[in-house]
């Protein structure tokens, strides 16, 4: 008849068994296999001078060899901060915010940091979830181009605090400590609003976007000094706000349409899109009756029919200098020039 003291060793055992395969091999683990201390194990996991380099091999042998998996958040509170970078996009499908992101990591990388992703698809309650999670993991920056539904920075300052680095990029809080990396908004939409005149448009209208974000604010600004430079009254009744969609972009092109308009400058690519979407519905010619220009050189705009022209903001550049603001310690405000590309949709004069 099998003991007690037995019966436990063997449970004892089972016990040990199901941590190490299929939980988390812990680092005493480690230790306790090699016969060693947990603190030797730890410092030559971290390749420490301090330990041979025989028993570093042996350490990382066993390591492998037991699935062991570092605690990266453990780690972090010890040390106060991490090598991650947190990076907070409105929607990371979008090829504008994918290439932004490619830029940082391009110089991030290379300086030994890694990226955490987070979205907040234009939720403000998302965006506050997200600046949470990334300051209770210890990352060493956050990097943000806010949600549209956050039309302050209170939430920003209340949570991340003076601790962490902020860079912010593309839409970006004015009131708030730290590096900005902007587009040329307003000379952009001026330039944009200024080609649709020169090709004999005549009452040029604008999808203007979200006035809570100061990159549509100062596109707004842009096409309006360009209708006043051409001698044009602005026309607040074919300012159509609160767009960057597809679906409300072909809402506002309609109302456009409505109100005689033979041309608008979309502040967005998607709602430039839902404005083809409106005119081919009624219709109407491009750039023959109407023309259109965009903003945010998306990859579907040159592949149109007819291909879209529209500003291109250098995302990729964008998030190098966010990187290089943060490695730097940098706080200043750098603007990224927006270059015009002319296609089909608004090219009338030969």
């Amino acid at each position: 008849m099998q003991t007690f003291g037995f019966l436990c060793k063997r449970l004892y055992l089972c016990i040990r068994y199901i941590v190490n395969n299929h939980v988390m091999v812990t680092i005493t683990d480690i230790a306790a296999s090699l016969g060693i201390t947990p603190s030797t194990v730890s410092r030559a996991l971290a390749g420490s001078s301090r330990v041979k380099e025989s028993t570093r091999l042996a350490v990382e042998k066993k390591a492998a060899e037991m699935g062991y998996e570092r605690n990266v958040v453990a780690s972090n509170l010890r040390k106060g901060r991490s090598n991650m970078v947190g990076i907070v996009v409105p929607r990371i499908h979008r090829e504008f915010f994918s290439r932004v992101i490619g830029g940082a990591e391009s110089v991030l990388n290379e300086a030994g940091f890694n990226v955490i992703i987070c979205q907040t698809m234009e939720s403000r309650e998302a965006e506050i979830k997200a600046l949470k999670a990334l300051r209770n993991y210890r990352v060493a920056a956050i990097f943000l181009s806010h949600a549209i539904e956050s039309r302050d920075s209170s939430h920003v300052r209340e949570i991340i605090g003076t601790d962490i680095p902020l860079v912010q990029f593309d839409r970006v809080f004015p009131d708030l400590p730290g590096a900005k990396i902007l587009g040329a908004n307003c000379e952009g939409a001026f330039t944009a609003t200024k080609h649709l005149i020169s090709q004999g448009y005549k009452r040029v209208g604008t999808i203007a976007g979200y006035m809570s974000s100061q990159a549509f604010v100062e596109r707004l600004a842009g096409y309006r000094l360009a209708l006043e430079s051409a001698g044009i009254p602005f026309d607040s009744s074919i300012v159509f706000e609160d767009s960057i969609v597809r679906e409300t972009g072909r809402e506002a092109c309609l109302k456009a349409i409505e109100a005689g308009c033979d041309a608008l400058y979309c502040a967005g690519a998607y709602s430039a899109l839902g404005a083809v979407d409106a005119l081919r519905e009624k219709g109407i010619r491009i750039p023959e009756e109407f023309g259109l220009v965009g903003t945010s050189n998306e990859s579907f705009t040159s592949l149109m029919v007819p291909s879209l022209s529209t500003l291109g903001q250098h995302p990729f550049e964008m998030g190098q200098a966010a990187a290089n603001a943060f490695l730097e310690g940098r706080a200043n405000t750098e603007v990224i020039p927006m270059e015009l590309h002319i296609r089909q949709s608004s090219k009338r004069i030969k």
